[in-house]
């Protein structure tokens, strides 16, 4: 039977990051990890490649371990964002010179990055189990016996299960682990789109009476667009011809990126709350997409995870490999990641709420607001602080 000091469930981009960070970072660890899906063949990123933000705390991290470069041609910098109120006054913006960062962040695209994290699990002494699920697992005082669903069916040891298997963990749901969610009543429409004569590294994020719209930008003079609109109207926009579609989204959201002249496939993203009731178990944590899910308006969701990984290889690092995964180092993680996790997705919500709140006055405080934020950097400190990730 093989047996681990760490096994991680997810080789997708939560579980990569984490497992090729705690290898780089403790090399004389043994680590698996568990990948239900083999990875696509290497393609040239699409006009249809899905996009993240990188907040600039996330991107340091990253550098750091040589698993961010910030040349490749599939990474954009951030170099503004600009949120605005559509109909309103009030309006914002924040540049990486106002705090003498290079950059507010980066957006990849999904493809061509997981290839990359895949290629570094692939090149590090890290035993990978893929493709395999997670048939059966058991919990001992000393460790967690894990089956595997392959031909097979191998049972391996371990001292700390890491669950980062997404939103709709099947590993998570095997511990019987509550994840208290709510659906938005809107949903996202994602899509790319090319902008004439180009974005300039610009991000927007454009509150209207539909719902808000983020720009984010990338390469080749494109944006990742996720449109938040209620369900109907989601539907009749999915419907439209590209020609109409650039139509309706300029009419939207204005001129102020650019002429939208070309977009490639759309597809709908429901908008979900949600939090896992406990982020351990009996030496277990969940980190990433299963244990929070949040409104992507302010763009938190991966580096929510990224921290996750951090304080995870944090408090490895800090521990004798005997406790890993023990009661007082799983106690640990939870009482360390319980705030931040908490005040980031009571932040997007109340974001959500307050922009969806078509009172006047309501709209009137909002634009007061921004204006504040636009004229006096201190108010704005706390806003670019979150945006960029340093929230310590």
């Amino acid at each position: 039977m093989q047996q681990f000091d760490v096994l991680i469930v997810g080789g997708g981009m939560a579980g990569a990051t984490a497992a090729v960070s705690i290898k780089k970072q403790i090399p004389d660890c043994r680590i698996a990890v568990v990948e239900a899906f083999a990875p696509k063949a290497n393609s040239h990123p699409s006009f249809d490649d899905r996009s993240i933000a990188l907040a600039e705390q996330s991107v340091d991290y990253l550098s750091k371990l040589n698993l961010f470069n910030k040349t490749w041609p599939f990474a954009e910098r951030i170099s503004q964002v600009n949120v605005s109120d559509r109909g309103h006054f009030g309006k914002a913006s924040i540049t990486p010179e106002e705090y003498q960062v290079e950059a507010l962040g980066y957006v990849v695209e999904v493809n061509p990055y997981g290839q990359f994290l895949h290629q570094q699990l692939q090149s590090q002494d890290i035993t990978l189990f893929c493709p395999a699920k997670v048939k059966s697992l058991t919990q001992h005082t000393e460790h967690v016996e894990v089956e595997l669903d392959t031909e097979q069916s191998p049972v391996v040891q371990t001292k700390l299960l890491v669950i980062a298997d997404g939103a709709h963990s099947p590993t998570r749901n095997l511990l019987n682990l509550e994840f208290d969610s709510f659906p938005y009543e809107q949903g996202a429409l994602i899509a790319n789109v090319k902008v004439s004569p180009g974005h300039q590294g610009q991000a927007f994020e454009r509150f209207t009476s539909q719902g808000p719209i983020a720009l984010l930008p990338m390469s080749e003079d494109r944006f990742s667009v996720a449109w938040c609109m209620n369900k109907d109207a989601l539907e009749a926009v999915l419907g439209l011809d590209d020609s109409a579609f650039l139509a309706r989204l300029q009419q939207e959201f204005g001129y102020r990126g650019g002429v939208f002249e070309a977009v490639g496939k759309r597809s709908r993203y429901p908008l979900v709350h949600g939090r896992i009731s406990s982020v351990i178990h009996h030496r277990v944590v969940v980190i990433g997409n299963a244990a929070h899910a949040i409104h992507p308006i302010a763009g938190q969701g991966f580096n929510l995870g990224m921290r996750d990984i951090q304080c995870l290889v944090s408090q490895l690092q800090a521990s004798d490999i005997a406790t890993w995964g023990d009661h007082a180092f799983t106690q640990a993680y939870k009482v360390a990641r319980d705030h931040d996790i908490g005040r980031v997705m009571t932040l997007t919500d109340g974001l959500v709420r307050l922009f969806s709140n078509e009172s006047r006055s309501v709209a009137f405080g909002r634009s007061c607001g921004l204006m504040m934020i636009s004229l006096f950097l201190n108010l704005k400190a706390p806003l670019a602080r979150q945006l960029m990730g340093r929230v310590q």
